[in-house]
Formats: C-alpha cells, sequence, structure tokens
C-alpha cells in the first residue's frame, strides 16, 4: 500500500504535467489566415520572409497612394504583403474592391491582429512589419515607400 503524501504528490505532478503538455499543445496551434478568395493561407508557411500586413480603407487616400509601393515590394522573394480591409468588406465584394483599387497582392478575408494580440490601428494606413521569425518588428502609420521598407529591413 502507498504513502497517502505520496499518492498526492505522485497526483499533483501528473496534473502539473497534463497542463503544462496542453499548454504547450495550445501554443503550437497552426495559425491559418483565410484569403478574400477563401482559400487558407497558412502563417507557417511565411516564415523566412518579412510580412507587411497592411489595413487599408477605400476612402482613405494615403492607403490609395501606397497601393503601387505595396504590390511592387510583394513581388519580391523574400516580402509579403497581406491587405486588411479595414472596413471589413468580404467576400466578392472584398475581391472586386481590392480589383478596382488596384491591389495586386493578397488580401485577407478578415483581421489577423486578435491572433496575434494585436490592436486595431487607430489610423490608416498602417502597416505592421513582421519579420522572417514571425515575430512583430514595428506598427507604421501613413504611406509606406518601397524604398522605406528596404530600408528598414535591410535590403
Amino acid at each position: 500500500m502507498q504513502n497517502p503524501v505520496v499518492s498526492r504528490l505522485i497526483r499533483r505532478v501528473a496534473i502539473a504535467g497534463a497542463l503544462a503538455l496542453v499548454a504547450l499543445l495550445a501554443g503550437c496551434q497552426k495559425v491559418e489566415l483565410e484569403r478574400a478568395e477563401g482559400q487558407k493561407l497558412a502563417w507557417d508557411t511565411l516564415r523566412g520572409q518579412w510580412v507587411l500586413v497592411n489595413y487599408w480603407a477605400e476612402w482613405c487616400k494615403p492607403c490609395l497612394e501606397e497601393i503601387p509601393e505595396l504590390n511592387e515590394l510583394d513581388k519580391a522573394p523574400d516580402i509579403t504583403v497581406l491587405g486588411v480591409n479595414f472596413d471589413a468588406v468580404k467576400g466578392d465584394a472584398l475581391v472586386d474592391l481590392g480589383k478596382r483599387m488596384g491591389i495586386e497582392f493578397t488580401m485577407l478575408a478578415e483581421d489577423p491582429g486578435p491572433e496575434f494580440d494585436w490592436k486595431l490601428p487607430v489610423a490608416l494606413p498602417a502597416t505592421f512589419i513582421v519579420n522572417p521569425d514571425g515575430n512583430l518588428l514595428e506598427a507604421r502609420f501613413g504611406p509606406q515607400t518601397e524604398e522605406e521598407i528596404r530600408a528598414l529591413i535591410g535590403g
């Protein structure tokens, strides 16, 4: 017969181990983002690249000004641009709006910010810059240029 104190200790260690495993597995959840057209984009596939998450709106004149710069940046092999419509336009309406505005980079169906504990920007345009390790480097407000972004990321 096992000592009751030892039994309680073993039970507590087992519970603590199980909780640690659950926490570890929860932290390893794969983040999937939905594109405007409906296909999924696995966040992990963007590792090794710079990711620019750009918040824009149709009524935002500086947003319109930076679209050609973001389109050019998105063509680079080491940079991915993801667009988020600030007004939460979705589905075919978002796809059509993007075409009318000349957006060539990937548009997301929803704001990925809550997934990463990012606050919704209070000014537009806003660009969240994520390094190749997947960590937020900084958030920038106002229209960005290819030159400014390249100077920031070192290339």
